[in-house]
């Protein structure tokens, strides 16, 4: 396998701009990732601005997009397809940072906070066209944690941008937070009254249940800075929450992530689909079977439903001591490595077992009909 992601294989914003700009009609069709939707809905409305028709969908796997509209362009956001006429493939940067760009050649205004949530949701470091507009715009950093929510206890119980010992766990949460002094005994805290100290014992007290156990990789010390202080603005208390919350209903209610995306009013909605979904990634995680093979590690989920591509995420970030990560459902897996391009592995092992698979530089999914211990065989003997 290669040792580092491919190079970007997505054309430049200016070439993606020109042909939008000359479609009649144009297909979106996002990964199912909080990047990819932010994205889509970057270039949506950048479409709209210009009345151009458009159709937007997420697909988990590029087999599952629709494909029978008739457009005169289809634009892969977040992977690389080979049946779209450009891809936005997200690889060397986040699909929401091209799509910006693109959204300014076309005259728009893209919208700095989802632009940035998506930026945030794809998980590496902050910097180029987007960061530089959120500076511009003036968005404001405090000390604290990046959750969607007012109450503390139902952001830090149901954030996924970490995996503590409270997570999934609301009077867990309240509990810590009565440790600091924090009155939350009626299971809720206001975070808008707490004063800036306690925002930072709030902080610390998460960067050590988080990583503070030796058995904590060290990835996990880079991972939770995403949920510090955090960028206030969009339409959720944070910019990170505002992430998260894109990441998970792009992978549980695509319909639901594609209407918060183009700035529709479902909030709440959205919302009830992150808590559903950060409760059973985390207990995904808590109460997955683990295994520690050369180079490998895997999570086997022991919890119906259980979001893989989430749960392989935060193990990888919080659990794993090797830079491969597999987490494994009934029919379903999720691989998220360091800096191995995962797709030539994942496809190998999706075709020893009549699975069909999808990759983006470090991350993958895979869907199979075979016994879960023999698909890790499998994906094991082709890694």
């Amino acid at each position: 396998m290669s040792t580092t992601a491919r190079a970007e294989d997505s054309p430049a914003a200016s070439e993606v701009a020109g042909r939008l700009r000359e479609a009649g009609f144009v297909r979106l069709v996002g990964a199912a990732t909080g990047d990819a939707l932010a994205a889509s809905g970057i270039l949506a409305r950048a479409l709209s601005t210009r009345d151009t028709p458009f159709q937007v969908s997420l697909a988990t796997l590029p087999g599952d997009a629709e494909r029978s509209t008739d457009a005169d362009c289809t634009v892969a956001v977040g992977r690389s397809d080979p049946a779209a006429d450009c891809s936005l493939s997200g690889i060397a940067t986040p699909a929401s940072e091209t799509a910006f760009e693109v959204a300014r050649s076309l005259d728009a205004d893209p919208d700095v906070a989802l632009a940035l949530a998506g930026c945030v949701a794809d998980g590496r470091v902050l910097g180029g066209s987007v960061a530089e507009a959120a500076e511009a715009v003036g968005f404001e950093r405090r000390p604290g944690l990046a959750v969607p929510t007012t109450d503390l206890v139902d952001g830090l119980a149901h954030s996924t941008l970490v995996h503590a010992p409270f997570s999934g766990d609301p009077e867990s949460v309240a509990e810590a937070l009565a440790g600091l002094g924090l009155d939350a005994t009626d299971g809720t805290l206001d975070a808008s009254t707490l004063a800036e100290e306690a925002r930072r014992r709030v902080a610390s007290l998460v960067t050590l249940s988080t990583v503070g156990d030796d058995d904590v990789p060290s990835r996990g010390g880079h991972a939770v800075e995403r949920v510090l202080r955090p960028s206030l603005g969009g339409p959720f208390e944070t910019i990170g929450g505002y992430a998260d919350v894109l990441d998970a209903v792009a992978r549980d209610q695509p319909g639901t992530g594609v209407a918060l995306a183009l700035g529709h009013d479902v909030g709440d909605v959205a919302l009830d689909v992150w808590r559903s979904h950060a409760l059973r990634a985390h207990a995904g995680v808590a109460q997955a079977t683990t295994g520690r093979y050369d180079g490998l590690f895997v999570a086997r989920a022991e919890t119906e439903d259980a979001p893989v591509g989430t749960m392989a995420r935060l193990a990888h970030d919080y659990r794993s001591p090797e830079p491969v990560t597999l987490a494994v459902a009934d029919g379903v897996a999720a691989v998220v490595t360091d800096d191995q391009d995962v797709e030539a592995v994942l496809t190998t092992a999706a075709e020893g077992v009549d699975g069909v698979a999808g990759a983006t530089g470090t991350t993958g999914r895979v869907r199979f009909d075979v016994e879960t211990g023999a698909f890790i065989t499998a994906f094991r003997e082709a890694l």
